[in-house]
């Protein structure tokens, strides 16, 4: 059978919110906005070269090298990063945050030239009325900070990114006076911020689906569009989902959904998403290990039930579910396993579907494992390690069940 006739899919009975075929980039911000989490170390400069070049494997477009106005070691820290990719002929493109004021925007301008690199700047500039009224700030001081910063960065050779924080709470007249400001002096791309976690899917739409047809197109410029997206209401992937669909160019995401609070974008579950979507064909094996490097060099954990990376995304110990993958597993198609207790195809990832055992378990769960740990079975022995499995309150660990069986063994 085809696998298309094993599954019958919802998700698509209607015309796909985003076009096959859309070319969907990615900006990845883990080396600076993910390090703002307060939880967080600040890795060793080698780790940040490590991960550089995880993301490089996995095909991601850009990547947030830091903000070297914020002291001598991120200075020092975003000019190695950038002479690696130098060095390396990389194909993954920097750029680095500045606030919209000439002292952040000239260390990247003197980095960039020490190196002989291009690197965008991404200016950023708190927008909205909420911002606004705590700062002091009118709109018409808020222009001409932005036509200050981009004519700056782009008078000194410097690809212009223009951001505004919290875009989702800002109103449309000052979205679009913003904006427009930047393009007419030189910024080609363009942020949109839920900088606070504020939006919803249909938010997310709207103010993207707004900005490119009331700043964008009206410009005559090719100008990207980007969205950069928090998780505080659990939405990021969504929002940015959304946001592609109403137009948005490139998502900005941190591995592991690090970043302010909660975090931001997860990296690796828009790949997920983005791969079973067929909106990008690329080896993702390396995802798991992108995912391990960062959690390892920032000392934070990734959460067991985490989606597709944490520990329990492919185990089961529960014997219905254990028992239909082993079925499946019987038919030789590693698809069919993937499909028939999971929505994610694990091999897809370089990852597998684990069975185990523990109270919630059938003695399929432990005839498999026994077959997968070349060990013989029989009546006696599968007896015996499945009434420990009832009797315990958690899964059985693997030196627990071999104990059983050499327990077994010598009776």
């Amino acid at each position: 059978m085809h696998e298309n006739e094993w599954i019958y899919d919802w998700n698509v009975k209607s015309p796909p919110p985003i076009p096959p075929g859309t070319r969907v980039t990615l900006d990845d911000e883990t080396l600076r906005d993910g390090l703002q989490n307060p939880s967080v170390f600040d890795p060793s400069i080698e780790d940040k070269i490590q991960i550089l070049h995880f993301m490089e494997s996995l095909g991601i477009e850009s990547v947030n090298i830091g903000l070297p106005g914020a002291g001598p070691r991120a200075l020092a820290d975003t000019e190695a990063l950038a002479r690696e990719i130098v060095k390396n002929r990389m194909r993954i493109k920097p750029n680095c945050a500045a606030r919209t004021h000439e002292n952040d925007i000239r260390p990247i301008v003197e980095i960039s030239e020490r190196v002989g690199i291009a690197i965008e700047a991404a200016t950023f500039l708190g927008s909205s009325p909420i911002r606004r009224l705590v700062e002091d700030w009118s709109v018409e001081h808020l222009e001409r900070t932005t036509e200050r910063a981009v004519t700056f960065a782009v008078q000194h050779g410097l690809p212009s990114m223009y951001v505004t924080e919290d875009t989702i709470r800002t109103d449309a007249d000052t979205v679009k006076r913003l904006y427009s400001t930047a393009i007419r002096h030189g910024a080609r791309a363009i942020v949109l911020c839920d900088t606070v976690g504020h939006a919803t899917p249909v938010g997310a739409f709207n103010l993207v689906k707004f900005v490119v047809e009331n700043v964008v197109k009206p410009s005559g410029e090719n100008i990207r569009v980007d969205w950069h997206g928090h998780n505080d209401r659990g939405l990021a992937i969504a929002n940015s989902l959304a946001a592609v669909a109403a137009g948005a160019n490139q998502v900005h995401a941190a591995a592991n959904a690090l970043g302010e609070r909660v975090g931001n974008t997860p990296m690796e579950l828009m790949l997920v998403n983005l791969r079973l979507m067929g909106l990008i064909d690329r080896d993702l094996s390396d995802l798991k290990y992108y995912c391990e490097k960062v959690a390892a060099a920032t000392k934070t954990k990734i959460p067991p039930n985490y989606p597709v990376f944490g520990h329990d995304a492919f185990r089961t110990a529960t014997g219905v579910h254990a028992a239909a993958i082993v079925k499946a597993i019987q038919k030789h198609d590693h698809r069919l396993a993937d499909a028939v207790y999971s929505g994610v195809p694990a091999h897809l990832f370089g990852l597998d579907q684990i069975i185990e055992i523990g109270p919630m378990s059938g003695k399929s769960n432990v005839i498999y494992w026994l077959a997968r740990h070349q060990i013989p079975a029989n009546d006696s022995l599968v007896n015996r390690i499945f009434d420990a499995a009832k009797q315990s309150p958690r899964v059985l660990t693997d030196d627990e069940v071999r104990a059983l069986c050499s327990e077994a063994a010598h009776n």
